[in-house]
């Protein structure tokens, strides 16, 4: 990650382990809030209402601090955790990753648990695309008519994106969008032009 991208999934991906029976299904989801991280849980959830172990991790944001686990009534460290760790080995964020498991009959001790987590992690993030988002910042000019040609003519020359536009009696107002690592370039070419 940098100032300027993060990796991400480009959309869900899905793989399963067993080991001495027991099944764990894996399910991986791009997510940008703690609602959309909600509503992939219900959607899990209702794909395996029989499952005893719903255990996951997520992590949002860039500054890594906001993200958490759940184990899920698996011991303490033993799911969650393992989980974010190959979350975190793999570099992404926004991203949310569910194992649910079937208990199969045989024991795993903690050990066994923590690699069974990580492999279904693992798969399912193979699974997955990996891709690098662009970090956007945004603005709203505010422009007199007198500027618009100009604003028209010079924004075709930046990496620009327009989001929006309207207008009043006196001005009319742009919303933009840019690359975060463009947006000296964009505010500077702008003060020079407008």
């Amino acid at each position: 990650m940098s100032l300027y991208s993060y990796n991400t999934i480009a959309a869900p991906s899905t793989d399963r382990y067993t080991v001495k029976a027991s099944k764990f299904y894996g399910y991986a989801f791009p997510v940008d809030s703690e609602a959309a991280i909600k509503e992939a849980l219900v959607e899990v959830n209702e794909l395996h209402p029989k499952a005893r172990h719903h255990c996951y991790a997520w992590r949002l944001g860039l500054d890594k601090n906001l993200y958490r686990v759940n184990d899920a009534g698996e011991p303490s460290g033993s799911a969650g955790r393992p989980i974010l760790n190959q979350i975190d080995s793999a570099q992404l964020t926004n991203i949310l990753v569910v194992v649910v498991r079937y208990f199969g009959g045989t024991k795993l001790g903690i050990p066994g648990l923590i690699k069974a987590y990580k492999l279904t992690t693992n798969l399912s993030l193979d699974a997955a695309e990996i891709v690098t988002k662009i970090i956007q910042s945004s603005i709203e000019l505010k422009l007199p008519y007198d500027k618009v040609n100009v604003f028209h003519q010079q924004a075709n020359k930046l990496p620009i994106t327009l989001l929006s536009e309207r207008f009043s009696s006196t001005h009319a107002y742009f919303e933009i969008s840019f690359p975060k690592s463009d947006e000296a370039l964009v505010q500077s070419r702008f003060k020079e032009w407008i």
